[in-house]
């Protein structure tokens, strides 16, 4: 059977992620496929050039720098986590991204992106890691109200967590028999409706369709961890997710906080290291 992993986003609770994948790495573990979302996404692409320890490595040494994530980035360009910093500097300059190996990597991964004239998701396979496909990093993940939409051959993206947040359908579609999906929030978690509707309608006016989409959103999310869990008691979706609430900020700017959400995310999956093996096989 062929196996997919499925990353959801959530900003530095990514951080999570990047501990859960790097123990997949150590010991291993790889799969057919993988889809991310927003910070499963960007830092899930080290999964394909398999470069373990570098999500919390640069997010660690950057994460105080003004220029990758912070208020006056926001009133500069537009964009609270730094374009230029975060998807030119850092990945091609200050810890390169490993173009080759990820290249080489048969691998497909796939980010998902909520195009803002429609409010649908859209899913690329980006099978370069450079060029266009950094444009769709950067969609993937480029939170509403908080980025200015990236616009790639005329369309114009944000989060794809508005539209998909966890797209297991979408690999199962794909053909990917046995799913692992990745989640950052606990058993327990379900989604509220968003608030601030009337705000976000004033900054998003331009885009309708992405604000009802924003509206709706607890609805799909509640949805698809519903189906997970039907998926889970079938026997063909195993999860990995934290046993409790990791209780970090979107935009954590301690690099101890950074390490406590990446070792939990360690120890979780070091915990269910046979239970996946016996799965995968």
């Amino acid at each position: 059977m062929s196996t997919g992993i499925v990353m959801e986003g959530g900003a530095m609770r990514g951080m999570f992620t990047a501990g859960v994948l790097d123990v997949m790495m150590e010991n291993g573990i790889g799969f057919d496929g993988a889809v991310g979302v927003s910070a499963g996404a960007v830092f899930g692409c080290n999964l394909k050039s398999k470069q373990i320890g570098r999500a919390i490595r640069y997010n660690k040494r950057f994460c105080k720098d003004w220029r990758y994530c912070s208020v006056w980035s926001l009133i500069l360009t537009g964009n609270l986590f730094g374009t230029e910093m975060c998807y030119e500097k850092i990945p091609f300059h200050y810890d390169p991204f490993d173009l080759k190996t990820y290249r080489d990597n048969p691998m497909p991964l796939y980010a998902v992106m909520t195009d803002v004239d429609t409010g649908k998701a859209v899913y690329k396979n980006l099978k370069e890691g450079s060029g266009i496909d950094m444009l769709y990093f950067r969609g993937s993940a480029s939170m509403p109200i908080a980025s200015r939409p990236v616009e790639v051959l005329g369309h114009r993206y944000l989060d794809g967590g508005i539209a998909d947040s966890i797209p297991l359908r979408f690999m199962q579609k794909k053909g990917y028999e046995k799913n692992v999906v990745v989640l950052t929030q606990p058993p327990e978690y379900k989604k509220e409706p968003a608030r601030d509707m009337r705000v976000i309608g004033a900054f998003l006016r331009k885009y309708p369709a992405m604000v009802r989409a924003i509206g709706r959103r607890h609805i799909m999310y509640n949805k698809e961890l519903a189906y997970i869990k039907r998926c889970a008691a079938d026997g063909n979706t195993f999860v990995i997710q934290p046993a409790e609430s990791l209780h970090i900020n979107h935009t954590e700017h301690d690099p101890e906080e950074l390490q406590r959400v990446y070792d939990i995310g360690r120890r979780t999956m070091e915990e269910k290291l046979t239970e996946l093996k016996d799965f995968i096989l």
